[in-house]
């Protein structure tokens, strides 16, 4: 029988701290990190100064109010026949020009749903009507 001491000399890092130690990090890191905001670009949206008159013939307007509601050259539609309407009409006519002409409070979604229902029948040629600068704002 051998009765002799056993001295292990190994390394022995203790971790029962080291839960502490990272929850501290965090925090200090937390709290002196500066996030700052994106200020972007100062920009000012242009107005229109002068327009240019097009002949009535290659135009069709499209109105939507404030409602929602969509009227292409004087008759109301709803969103789903706007690509038979203005489909017929660039047939007839391929030089066809779409004109928008939107109340200020207009839902974006309607305005994105007709040019939707524009780009499925290949009407590219499409501006929005704005005031000209100076005159005053048109009711529809």
């Amino acid at each position: 029988m051998n009765f002799g001491r056993s001295t292990g000399s190994g390394t022995f890092i203790p971790t029962s701290s080291m839960g502490d130690i990272a929850f501290l990090l965090l925090i200090f890191f937390m709290v002196t990190t500066i996030f700052r905001e994106e200020s972007g670009l100062p920009v000012e949206l242009p107005r229109a100064e002068a327009g240019e008159e097009v002949n009535r013939e290659l135009v069709s307007n499209i109105y939507i109010n404030r409602e929602g509601q969509i009227s292409i050259d004087d008759r109301l539609v709803q969103v789903k026949h706007i690509t038979d309407i203005i489909g017929t009409k660039i047939s007839d006519n391929p030089q066809l020009i779409v004109a928008f002409k939107t109340d200020t409070y207009t839902d974006y979604g309607v305005v994105s749903d007709v040019m939707e229902e524009l780009k499925e029948v290949n009407a590219v040629r499409v501006f929005f009507n704005n005031d000209i600068e100076g005159s005053p704002g048109q009711k529809y």
